[in-house]
């Protein structure tokens, strides 16, 4: 039987040198609880500033559950990254940039960009930051 210490969440936080840059690594496969943890690090950085960029690295991305998460949640989540995301950057995994346009409202000016895993400094210098090493 497997145990939930066994397991090792898909979404990590990246630190940067920008306060209103949401970063974040997604490995692996990603389930209806990262997920949710991943909208609850955004509700955060909604929290602290009204407007974000983000920037989301995928690595050995194996896809999601959206099918375990409740419709409430999607419109949720795609609401409030409607009123808070300026600027989205992907690096590596899906080409979902033509899938997210229809995420964000017709209205709302959202600027999204893929980058290959190879042009992961590109991506960086888009949104205007760099992360920060961790702390070992």
């Amino acid at each position: 039987m497997p145990s939930s210490l066994n397991a090792v969440p898909a979404v990590r936080r990246i630190e940067t040198d920008r306060t209103d840059l949401f970063a974040c690594e997604i490995t692996g496969h990603v389930s209806a609880a990262d997920l949710e943890n991943l909208y609850g690090l955004l509700e955060g950085a909604y929290a602290l500033h009204p407007r974000i960029d983000v920037l989301v690295h995928f690595t050995n991305y194996e896809g999601v559950d959206w099918s375990e998460l409740s419709d409430d949640t999607k419109k949720e989540g795609q609401e409030h990254a409607n009123a808070h995301i300026r600027k989205c950057a992907s690096i590596g995994g899906p080409d979902w940039v033509s899938h997210f346009s229809g995420f964000f409202a017709p209205s709302i000016d959202v600027e999204l960009k893929r980058f290959e895993e190879d042009e992961a400094e590109q991506a960086w210098a888009w949104v205007g930051a760099t992360p920060k090493p961790l702390d070992i």
